[in-house]
């Protein structure tokens, strides 16, 4: 297959530097430029020494019109809001773009401005924009220029409700999601929380009920209950979710865990089989029935683990959904929308297994 070149911009934070990673071993792409406007000039094996010998670039600062003449595809791994105006410049030079950050994840540009705070200046692209999971938009993000890549917390919550509000089999309005990230999912800029002595031998939840993510989970859940719905002649109620995200002492990884109540009684049996053929096929979704869901058997991996449980005596199920976050939660399922953009198999570059123990 012809090879596409490629940019990533921001590629100096943790997701960039997967990302440049994931690329250079990529047989169709070509790294041809990494930006990062503290790193510039500086060759990316002085900032990453895991990549010496790999990638011989150096940083250098963002600008779309420069990358115009370079590359075919641009990676933006940028800071939320900081992706508005280098999106809208990249797409009119005429590149196909996955933007890492949040700033076309919401069709909603007044939803947007309410979790973030800032005003979307580029709304019309919104429409344009497809949510990066390709387990659920595979047809639309292969026709698309734009790709928003979902957050880390929204790809493990989604993926393990995905199947559930597909057939509308829960009530909506009580979904709890219990979520744990490594610290990696917090970025790579110092900051006190992260400090080895604050977060070593610690357990910290934060941002409870206010996470930036929950609209976003919302949204993807509400979608597929509409089409349930639809489908099936009745009404539709938008899912509210509780979410509370947590702080953990690894690296990398999540674990999150789902509760939800049943509309009717369910066998545990025929949910189990309801998400094996909800995601027969998929590449990089296991449901395991026999091994419980655990980041350690995922790290480095673009894999999403789901186990199914029932606690039958409250009518609730409950589901686990163990990923990377830096990989099937961020860089590694941004190469997944671009194989699909570019025509390319969907699992080149990423089949690697998890890096164990």
């Amino acid at each position: 297959m012809e090879k596409i070149r490629v940019a990533i911009a921001g590629a100096s934070g943790y997701a960039g530097a997967e990302l440049v990673r994931l690329a250079a071993l990529h047989p169709y792409f070509e790294l041809h430029a990494v930006t990062s406007e503290k790193s510039a000039g500086t060759p990316v094996a002085s900032v990453f020494p895991s990549l010496a010998g790999l990638v011989t670039l150096s940083f250098q600062a963002l600008s779309p019109e420069a990358l115009a003449d370079q590359v075919d595809a641009v990676f933006l791994a940028l800071p939320h809001t900081k992706s508005l105006e280098p999106v809208s410049a990249c797409l009119q030079t005429g590149k196909l773009v996955v933007d890492l950050s949040a700033d076309y994840r919401l069709k909603d540009s007044a939803v947007y401005e309410q979790w973030y705070r800032t005003p979307h200046t580029y709304a019309g692209l919104l429409k344009e924009a497809v949510y990066g999971l390709p387990e659920l938009h595979r047809a639309a993000i292969a026709k698309t220029k734009l790709v928003a890549s979902p957050g880390c917390y929204p790809t493990a919550a989604i993926l393990q409700l995905a199947p559930l509000f597909a057939h509308d089999l829960v009530q909506p309005n009580t979904v709890v999601i219990d979520a744990k990230s490594g610290i990696s999912g917090a970025g790579r800029s110092p900051a006190l929380p992260y400090h080895f002595p604050e977060a070593h031998e610690s357990l910290e939840p934060y941002k409870i009920g206010q996470h930036r993510h929950i609209p976003e989970i919302e949204q993807e859940l509400g979608r597929l209950r509409q089409r349930a719905s639809s489908s099936a002649g009745a009404g539709t109620t938008q899912p509210i979710v509780t979410f509370t995200p947590h702080l953990v002492p690894m690296n990398r990884g999540i674990l999150s865990t789902a509760y939800c109540k049943l509309k009717s009684p369910m066998a545990l049996d025929n949910l189990r089989l309801l998400y094996r053929d909800f995601y027969k096929g998929e590449r990089f979704v296991r449901v395991q029935e026999d091994i419980m869901p655990n980041p350690r058997y995922i790290k480095g991996s673009n894999y999403c683990d789901i186990g199914i449980y029932l606690d039958s005596r409250s009518g609730s199920v409950i589901t686990v959904a163990a990923l990377d976050n830096l990989v099937k939660g961020a860089a590694g399922q941004a190469i997944q929308a671009m194989n699909l953009m570019s025509g390319f198999p969907e699992e080149t570059g990423l089949t690697a297994p998890a890096a164990y123990p």
